[in-house]
């Protein structure tokens, strides 16, 4: 295996990937250094006192996370609950799935998030905004989640 492929979690460095007020955090993706295909990881870390991504689910990607160093605060269907390291929690595809991480320390956390890769596209769904993200082949598109319509409304 190449040296290309192996990469140490606590030394990769990292990206500003946000900042704003309370989502002060970085990140980097190993998914292409290390050739995958089918998978994918990033590496985050989280400033003290802030969150990263908003609560979410994905509609065709399972996401993991496995937290490397320090406490963060994970958000869930079911509530809240402190990780701490070492510890790995999963999120299928689907409304089950949706979480949050928020640094409640005041130290530093890392965490790394592996999924699976939605080959053609996917759909990200945000349920505190009501806002959601499509993207695929060709298209890209985030807004607001609106009114159901039948299948064929406004179709020729």
């Amino acid at each position: 295996m190449s040296a290309g492929r192996i990469q140490n979690l606590r030394e990769l460095e990292l990206e500003s990937a946000e900042t704003r007020e309370g989502r002060a955090f970085s990140g980097s993706s190993l998914t292409h250094d290390v050739g995958a295909v089918a998978t994918g990881m990033a590496v985050y870390e989280i400033q003290p006192g802030n969150a990263s991504w908003p609560y979410h689910f994905e509609l065709g990607e399972e996401e993991w996370v496995i937290v490397i160093e320090g406490e963060v605060t994970l958000r869930t269907p079911e509530g809240e609950r402190v990780l701490r390291a070492g510890d790995v929690a999963c999120f299928p595809a689907g409304a089950a799935g949706a979480h949050a991480l928020r640094n409640h320390t005041d130290a530093t956390v890392r965490y790394a998030m592996p999924s699976t890769r939605a080959r053609f596209g996917g759909a990200t769904v945000y349920p505190d905004s009501g806002k959601i993200g499509m993207r695929g082949p060709g298209f890209k598109h985030r807004g607001w989640i609106g009114d159901e319509v039948p299948y064929w409304e406004g179709e020729p």
